[in-house]
């Protein structure tokens, strides 16, 4: 494994000795994947020494490994014909991608620059939202006519391969006004008869996507089909492109760390995840402020909660320092039905159909683990304070509070979702207050009811 560090310093040595040759020489020796670990821990100016060394090719692989921060920071320092040059090298889905987190007038100048019809099929891509398969599909697509033999298409693949830098996992089957009539595996071409006909091998019933659909149905296809690929077409059934399985592995990653974020309370609508983690301040205060608020007022009706039971505190103010305890094992298993829940959703391991099956069987789970703990809990207590009243009701202050935060976890991802809510905002801060609100009343009912006559 490369030890980043080392080559870091590696790197610093030749450029301090100005050898610029071997400079060039070090980092073609690395696989554009590594060079994208080195990119981000050299200084900028360090950064753009090296980019500058690379070919057109070396310099075009780097930029589809790079955040996009570091594309959009790279292409700005280097002389536009360069940069343009660079662009014509990138698929056409990596080159929009690119061009659409410059500012427009930027990307313009840079469009304008591009050969004409490489331009052209960008600027198409451009006009669809971005989360889209129009905005995500590659538009070169290899395309045959259904009355070829086997022999003309291999012919042909042959040719336009090798002009066009054509992705192949399928041979597409269009007629003259490029809809869509079926496809064929490259494996099927190879094992059959040359004289055969495209008609006679093809597959008719495709699986396809349509250019507005969202990414998480596109997910969702390429993970119940498991193709390599599949075509995009529009309303009318045309060819417009094609997502391939690197692309969706991309998707899937951003939802995840989407995912991740929201469960932890940060927003991702109003801030790119770049700029949250590495950009300018301001933006990570503008993503992690907004829930933080709405964890504030949930926290102010926990206070409540607890204003509200002060006399029961002023009588046994033993109680007091039980809270954490509850709460935090309260949040902690709630947490985890709600990720499990949200996960399953995500995947489709766990539909809407089976909600109240797993709400059921969270809640049981939380009984059996909330009694567990809340026998723990109570000769813990009683081992300590020496009162077996007060540690048998914070052990059934315990498991009430472990068993309600799991239906409570459970229950509201299904909720959201019913309502076209993405359920990962269901994760963290939300659910925590809900379930501590909900545990301090269980916990302060039982103790009034049960101690302040006893103490």
């Amino acid at each position: 494994m490369m030890n980043v560090s080392n080559v870091i310093e590696r790197l610093r040595e030749i450029m301090d000795d100005e050898t610029l040759d071997q400079l060039k020489e070090e980092l073609d020796g690395f696989h554009s994947a590594d060079l994208a670990d080195i990119f981000p821990e050299l200084k900028p100016e360090e950064r753009l020494e090296c980019f500058r060394l690379l070919d057109i090719e070396k310099a075009a692989e780097l930029m589809e490994y790079l955040s996009p921060q570091m594309q959009v920071e790279l292409l700005g320092d280097i002389d536009q014909e360069s940069a343009s040059k660079i662009l014509t090298k990138l698929p056409h889905d990596a080159a929009a991608d690119v061009l659409g987190d410059m500012e427009e007038d930027e990307s313009e100048t840079y469009l304008d620059k591009l050969p004409h019809k490489f331009s052209e099929e960008v600027r198409e891509l451009l006009t669809y939202n971005e989360d889209t398969a129009g905005g995500i599909m590659n538009p070169i697509v290899l395309t045959v006519n259904s009355d070829m033999s086997v022999q003309e298409v291999l012919n042909y693949i042959r040719v336009k391969a090798e002009k066009d830098n054509l992705e192949l996992y399928y041979i597409y089957v269009t007629d003259k006004q490029n809809h869509l009539l079926g496809v064929v595996s490259l494996r099927k071409l190879l094992t059959s008869p040359a004289n055969k006909k495209v008609e006679d091998i093809m597959i008719s019933d495709i699986v396809k996507l349509h250019v507005d659909d969202y990414s998480d149905y596109i997910t969702d296809e390429f993970m119940k089909y498991q193709y390599n690929a599949l075509p995009v077409v529009d309303l009318y059934n045309r060819l417009k492109g094609m997502i391939t399985w690197d692309d969706v592995h991309d998707l899937f990653e951003e939802e995840t760390t989407e995912e991740i974020y929201q469960s932890s309370g940060i927003s991702t609508e109003v801030v790119d995840e770049d700029e949250i983690l590495s950009g300018n301040i301001l933006n990570a205060i503008r993503a992690r402020t907004p829930w933080l608020f709405i964890t504030l007022l949930g926290e102010f009706v926990a206070v409540n909660v607890a204003h509200h039971f002060d006399h029961t505190i002023a009588a046994i103010p033993i109680v007091a320092i039980f809270m954490p305890l509850l709460a935090g094992l309260g949040g902690n298993i709630g947490t985890q039905s709600i990720t499990l829940m949200v996960r399953g959703l995500s995947t489709g391991q766990v539909t809407m159909s089976s909600a109240f099956h797993h709400i059921i069987r969270e809640m049981s789970v939380g009984l059996v683990i909330g009694t567990i703990f809340g026998l723990i809990v109570t000769f813990a207590t009683f081992g300590w304070q020496h009162s077996i009243e007060l540690g048998v009701v914070v052990g059934i202050a315990m498991t009430i509070n472990m068993t309600m935060a799991t239906i409570i976890g459970t229950f509201t991802p299904f909720a959201l979702k019913s309502l076209n809510i993405d359920p990962a905002v269901a994760s963290g801060p939300v659910i925590a207050t809900t379930i501590d609100v909900v545990g301090l009343v269980v916990y302060f009912t039982l103790v009034s009811t049960f101690l302040v006559k006893v103490f």
